[in-house]
């Protein structure tokens, strides 16, 4: 079985996950130079984004972070049930392109390059490795399932 994820079906018959309690997620955005911002999280935590003249990380790039990130979290989460992985890398990637839609993303890909240790368990954590893949990309990962299902955006000025 290969360890990079290649893309498969949808599965329709994932059962329907329970809505959070506490559903809302918020950011604050301020600017601390020319192109620079810090993003800070109801937890203090704090992440600068850039406009792409410095090593920080632009909004495109956090994207596809956030795509990764989620992803990955899911897949170790369910394979590390049965083994941890020895390394697990994704590669997220896309083409920003500009036409009659204005900026945005194509060809979004997320690859997955997961090892797990030699035995029984590892064994049991590459089968499950396709399925957490698949479950992660069709109902688990909030990031991915909001840009693939598109949502409203609203924008205010105060």
């Amino acid at each position: 079985m290969s360890p990079v994820w290649h893309p498969v079906a949808m599965s329709p018959d994932l059962p329907q996950p329970p809505v959070a309690e506490n559903a809302h997620r918020s950011i604050d955005l301020t600017k601390i130079g020319e192109g620079r911002y810090k993003a800070t999280n109801a937890r203090g935590g704090v992440l600068p984004i850039g406009s792409g003249g410095d090593p920080d990380f632009t909004p495109v790039e956090l994207l596809l972070a956030a795509i990764a990130g989620c992803s990955a979290i899911d897949v170790d989460l369910i394979t590390g049930k049965r083994a941890g992985a020895i390394s697990l890398d994704v590669v997220a990637e896309g083409d920003k392109v500009r036409d009659e839609g204005g900026n945005h993303l194509t060809d979004l890909q997320v690859t997955f390059r997961v090892r797990f240790p030699h035995g029984e368990e590892g064994d049991r954590a590459r089968e499950a490795l396709p399925r957490a893949v698949a479950q992660s990309r069709d109902r688990l990962c909030t990031v991915g399932r909001t840009v693939q299902l598109g949502a409203p955006i609203e924008y205010h000025e105060r």
